[in-house]
C-alpha cells in the first residue's frame, strides 16, 4: 500500500508538472521574443522623426549612432529626383523584401542568417518611403530562456519529489496500523490473550483497531468465564461431598467403610484440582435485571434446613434470626444459594465438631446484611483469605468460596467483609445493595467501606449483642 501511494503520488504530480510547466515555457518564450521585437520597434522609432526631416547621410549617420545600433541597423532611402538612394549600416534583409515593405507601407519582419530583421517604413518629406532595418539577433530573441526552463524544471522537481516524501510518510501512517493490527491478530491467534492494538493512525483504521481491542477482551472475558464457571460449578459439589465426608464417617469401621471413605476423597481431590485448574479465571458477574431476584429470608430458611440435619449430626448449636419476613434482594435464587453454601460449607468444613455458627439477615432502607458467624478459632489473616484461590493452606481448601460470595455482593455494588463475631470466632458479612448501583470496581477486594444508613446501622450492632 506504501508503494502503491507513492507510484500514484509520482504519476499524478509529474502530469500536473508537464500540464503547467510546457505551456508556461511557451509563453516566456513568446514573451522573450516579443521583447527582443519591442526593444528594435523603439531604435527603429527612434531614427523616424530624423529621417522626416533630413535626408543628409552625415546626419543620418550621427542619429543611428546615437541610437547606439550602428551595427545592428541600417536605413535604406530610395533616389528621389536629382538625390541618389542611400543605404546606411549594413544591410541583411534581401531587396525584395525592402521593396515589399516599401509599396505596403506597413512593418514586417523577416528571417536572415542568425537572426531576424524588422523592417519598419518611415515617410520622408519628399513623399518617399524609408526603411529602417533593425537586425534581432537569435541570442537576443532567447536570451533569458535557459534560465526561466531551469527555473520551471527545479520547481517541477521540487513538487515532484515533496509530494513523493508526503505520500510516502502518508502511505507509513497508513500501513503501520495496519501492520499492527495485523501482528496483534496473528499474536491472539497464537494464544497471546494479552494482544493489543494502539488505537492510532486513520479514522477507519483506529476504529478497526477499538474493534480489534474490543474483540480481544470480549474473548478473554469469555474465556474467563467459561473457567470461572467451571471453578464455580465444581466449588458447589463440594457441599454434597462434605455431606457425604460426613455421613462416611459415621459408617464405623469395616472394607465398605474404607472404600467409601477413599472414593468420597478421592472425589474430592479431583474437584480440588478441577477448581485449581480455573482459579486463575478473573471473575466478571453482571447485576441482575430488573424485576430479577429472589426472597433472601425463604432461601436461608431453605439452606438452613439442609444444614440444621448435618449440625445436629455434629452437635452444632444453629441460630437463625431475620428470616420471619419476606426480604427481596437483586440477586438470582441460585446465587444466592451457591453462596450460603459456600460460606456454611466454610463452617463445617475448617471448624471442629460441636462449634455453634449463626444465620443472620438485616433488611434495611438501600441494602441487605447476611451475616454468618461462628464459634471456631477465627481467621488470622482476612485480607488474604478474601484472595481468590489463597485458600487456607489446608488440605480441600481452594480460596474460592469466599470469592463466590463477593462475587455476588459486587454485582449489586455491595462488598463482603470478614471480621470476628460475638460468638468468638469468624463472622463473614455479605453487604447487597438494593438500589442497583454498577457492580464495585476496586484494586484491593473487599477493601472500600460503603456507607450505611443510620437505621441499618444499629440493627446491625443490636445483632451484634444478641446472645
Amino acid at each position: 500500500m506504501r508503494w502503491a501511494l507513492v507510484k500514484v503520488s509520482l504519476a499524478v504530480t509529474t502530469m500536473v508538472v508537464l500540464a503547467f510547466a510546457v505551456p508556461l515555457g511557451l509563453v516566456i518564450r513568446e514573451m522573450a521574443r516579443d521583447r527582443a521585437f519591442s526593444n528594435a520597434e523603439r531604435q527603429a522609432a527612434a531614427v523616424a522623426p530624423a529621417l522626416s526631416i533630413t535626408t543628409d547621410r552625415d546626419q543620418l549617420e550621427r542619429v543611428v549612432a546615437s541610437a547606439g545600433s550602428d551595427d545592428g541597423m541600417a536605413v535604406h532611402i530610395p533616389a528621389s529626383g536629382k538625390s541618389a538612394a542611400v543605404d546606411l549600416g549594413r544591410r541583411r534583409a534581401s531587396a525584395d523584401g525592402i521593396a515589399t515593405v516599401r509599396r505596403l507601407g506597413r512593418a514586417s519582419t523577416t528571417e536572415v542568417a542568425g537572426g531576424s530583421t524588422l523592417l519598419q517604413p518611415v515617410a520622408l518629406s519628399t513623399g518617399e518611403i524609408a526603411v529602417v532595418e533593425v537586425y534581432v539577433p537569435d541570442a537576443e530573441v532567447t536570451n533569458g530562456l535557459a534560465t526561466a526552463w531551469a527555473v520551471l524544471a527545479g520547481v517541477g522537481i521540487a513538487l515532484i519529489v515533496g509530494s513523493v516524501a508526503v505520500a510516502d510518510r502518508l502511505g507509513v501512517r497508513m500501513v503501520r496500523p495496519a501492520q499492527r493490527l495485523v501482528e496483534g491478530a496473528h499474536e491472539l491467534g497464537e494464544g497471546k490473550l494479552g494482544a493489543r492494538v494502539p488505537e492510532e493512525g486513520p479514522k477507519e483504521l483506529r476504529l478497526a483497531a477499538v474493534a480489534f481491542n474490543a474483540m480481544a477482551d470480549q474473548v478473554v472475558q469469555l474465556l474467563a468465564n467459561e473457567r470461572e464457571l467451571a471453578a464455580d460449578l465444581s466449588h458447589r459439589l463440594r457441599t454434597p461431598l462434605t455431606v457425604l465426608r460426613l455421613n462416611a464417617a459415621s459408617l464405623g469401621d469395616g472394607p465398605a467403610a474404607d472404600q467409601t471413605r477413599a472414593a468420597v476423597a478421592q472425589l474430592e481431590g479431583e474437584v480440588d484440582t478441577i477448581i485449581r485448574t480455573a482459579r486463575e479465571a478473573k471473575p466478571q458477574t453482571v447485576a441482575a435485571g430488573p424485576g430479577a431476584g429472589c426472597d433472601a429470608a425463604e432461601v436461608v430458611r431453605e439452606r438452613m434446613a439442609f444444614w440444621s440435619a448435618l449440625a445436629e449430626d455434629e452437635g452444632r448449636k444453629v441460630r437463625v434470626a431475620g428470616v420471619d419476613r419476606p426480604v427481596r434482594i437483586p440477586v438470582a435464587r441460585a446465587d444466592l444459594a451457591a453462596a450460603l453454601d459456600a460460606l456454611l460449607g466454610n463452617v463445617f468444613r475448617h471448624t471442629p465438631e460441636g462449634t455453634a455458627f449463626a444465620v443472620d439477615v438485616h433488611n434495611g432502607e438501600d441494602a441487605v446484611i447476611v451475616l454468618v458467624s461462628d464459634a471456631g478459632a477465627g481467621i488470622a489473616d482476612p485480607e488474604a483469605a478474601m484472595a481468590r484461590g489463597h485458600g487456607s493452606g489446608s488440605a480441600g481448601s481452594t480460596g474460592l468460596g469466599l470469592d463466590i460470595v463477593r462475587r455476588l455482593a459486587e454485582s449489586t455494588g455491595g462488598d463482603v467483609r470478614i471480621g470476628s463475631s460475638v460468638l468468638g470466632g469468624t463472622e463473614v458479612r455479605l453487604w447487597i445493595q438494593l438500589d442497583g448501583r454498577a457492580p464495585v470496581r476496586r484494586g484491593h477486594r473487599g477493601a472500600v467501606r460503603r456507607r450505611r444508613p443510620g437505621r441499618l446501622v444499629s440493627t446491625f450492632n443490636r445483632s451484634r449483642s444478641l446472645p
